[in-house]
């Protein structure tokens, strides 16, 4: 890990749990000349034009001024959340933070631990939904599949 260039993921999906973690890490990880990424996992079926192009690396890197435009967030089937996006505006400004967005398609479980590869994350964060130990067992849980498999530290919100 290079000293004052971190790369810190947040796995988004802009639920409650999500929106915890993007502010946890914005609050707790995030200081100047980092890289915040919001990674995106979206349904194998989800129709986006771009897929095929980049069913198996993820889109590209997209700025948050760009991915903040609704044709952009429209052209890949997002409906990302305006506090999201402005506290992380925020952190950008005041912090000097880098904030990019990147999209998958597929198993989000996969998905994310792929990203953390495919980014070099030193970090990762993501939410967690509060299931049951039965739907647990019988849906599987992300942010467990993700802090054990993960090739970095993970902190579940």
């Amino acid at each position: 890990m290079a000293a004052g260039k971190r790369t810190i993921g947040i796995g988004m999906d802009y639920s409650p749990s999500s929106k915890a973690a993007a502010r946890w890490a914005v609050d707790n990880l995030a200081k100047a000349g980092d890289r915040i990424i919001l990674v995106h996992v979206l349904p194998k079926g989800a129709d986006a034009s771009h897929k095929e192009l980049w069913k198996s690396t993820g889109s590209p890197l997209i700025p948050l001024p760009e991915f903040m435009e609704m044709n952009v967030q429209a052209r890949y089937g997002l409906n990302p959340d305006k506090e999201v996006l402005e506290i992380l505006q925020a952190a950008s400004k005041a912090k000097q933070v880098e904030v990019l967005a990147k999209i998958y398609w597929g198993d989000a479980r996969e998905k994310l631990c792929e990203a953390v590869d495919d980014l070099k994350a030193d970090s990762f964060v993501l939410g967690c939904r509060g299931l049951g130990p039965l739907k647990r067992a019988l849906l599987g849980s992300v942010s467990n599949y993700v802090v054990n498999n993960a090739t970095c530290p993970v902190t579940v919100c």
